[in-house]
């Protein structure tokens, strides 16, 4: 088999450990192999670089061990090409696995050209995705809080989000921090409310009529300033991501042109695939790569699952959120194809689907450098006009009224 790298190397990355395995073909077919250890510490990590350096590697091959990859990432980004492998795809023989031996087989394997590398974004994409997604996280503790504060009010009898649709709007803050006060007068409450609420105090206080403690009070106070504090994280969270994601402003005006996608979801787009499309050959390789499309699996003439497998968690629930968005409009293509396929397969695959149509928009978006052109939502009327003829005729001559069709 044609050795592509002639010097290259297989590293086996622990936690505080490291395997490297240097690999130098020489004349004849053979390659001489020389194992090392390294410590995952800084210095330990400039020695690797040096030896790596002095031996003429130009390229390294490592498996995606959790996050441990990254630090052996860094040190050597820029000095030689670092291919980042699935685990599951260069999976050594069963039965002989050792740290010298994993090494070796991703050294041996990254010579002859075998390894596909994972798709790794330039550093100020890396540091957008890290903000975006713990932005999410943020946004995800701060609901689980939401969702904690109703859950006390119940124990307590107090039915407000009954009547009140945002527990923590103005009127809703306003009514809560004055039950944490030791007020619990229902009218004095109910009189706290505030706009749309003003003609419904009558019913709002019936609604806050329970038996809030002093316990319930505590626990309260607790959770609203959990979630002031979580409010201003996010908000710093939210200008930091703005700032960095300034250099691709071009790029997030054409991504919002996707119905569907906004400002934050067009920044959390970015930060998972990038702008440069380069990397995936067509929009099929971003959504095979992304999970985002039907699984192939055949056999002896069968159809198996078509799941779409396990791919991306944080894109595909920001494509999946934009989905839904998109499924509700009116006049879109993507609105339209939601309503053709959930008849038949169901909403959770109709907006799989929608979901997928969007990832390839964006695709196209930034490889071509222009603005979504929208379809319509008549796309499939204008595709099957033909088909659809024949049905709505089929249709009147089975309900007695026969028309010929035209010439």
């Amino acid at each position: 088999m044609e050795v592509l790298h002639p010097v290259c190397c297989g590293v086996d990355v622990h936690k505080d450990l490291v395997v490297a395995c240097l690999r130098v073909q020489q004349a004849r077919g053979r390659a001489k192999v020389e194992v090392r250890k390294f410590g995952t510490t800084t210095g330990e990590l400039l020695r690797l670089h040096a030896w790596l350096s002095e031996a003429g590697a130009t390229h390294v091959a490592m498996e995606s061990t959790s996050v441990y990859w990254k630090p052996v990432f860094n040190m050597l980004e820029g000095s030689v090409e670092v291919v980042l492998a699935n685990a599951h795809h260069v999976k050594a023989v069963p039965g002989r696995k050792t740290d010298v031996k994993d090494c070796e087989w991703l050294a041996d394997l990254l010579a002859h050209g075998l390894i596909r590398g994972s798709f790794i974004p330039p550093t100020p994409i890396r540091e957008l995705r890290e903000l975006t997604r713990h932005r999410k996280n943020l946004v995800r503790n701060r609901v689980d809080e939401v969702n904690r504060i109703q859950k006390l009010l119940e124990t307590a009898n107090i039915k407000l989000g009954s009547v009140v649709s945002d527990v923590l709007g103005v009127s809703g803050r306003t009514i809560l921090r004055a039950l944490v006060a030791d007020e619990r007068d229902p009218m004095v409450l109910a009189k706290l409310a505030k706009g749309s609420l003003i003609p419904k105090v009558t019913k709002l206080a019936e609604a806050l009529r329970g038996r809030f403690t002093d316990h319930h009070a505590f626990l309260l106070g607790q959770l609203l300033r959990h979630v002031e504090h979580l409010d201003e994280f996010i908000s710093v969270c939210d200008e930091r991501i703005s700032r960095l994601a300034m250099p691709y402003a071009a790029e997030l005006t054409r991504l919002q042109t996707i119905p569907g996608i906004k400002a934050r979801a067009s920044q959390a787009l970015i930060s998972e695939i990038g702008v440069d499309m380069s990397r995936f050959p067509t929009a099929g390789h971003l959504a095979s790569w992304a999970r985002i499309c039907p699984g192939n699996h055949e056999s002896a003439g069968k159809r198996r699952t078509g799941s779409t497998g396990t791919g991306n968690n944080w894109l595909r629930s920001t494509l999946l959120e934009c989905a839904w968005a998109a499924s509700r409009s009116r006049k879109t293509y993507f609105g339209a194809q939601y309503r053709r396929i959930v008849r038949r397969r169901g909403p959770k695959r109709a907006v799989t689907a929608v979901a997928h149509s969007i990832l390839v928009a964006a695709y196209h978006v930034l490889r071509s450098g222009v603005a979504h052109r929208e379809l319509g939502p008549d796309c499939f009327d204008r595709i099957q006009t033909a088909k659809l003829t024949r049905y709505h005729l089929r249709r009147l001559a089975e309900l007695g009224y026969p028309v010929a069709p035209a010439a």
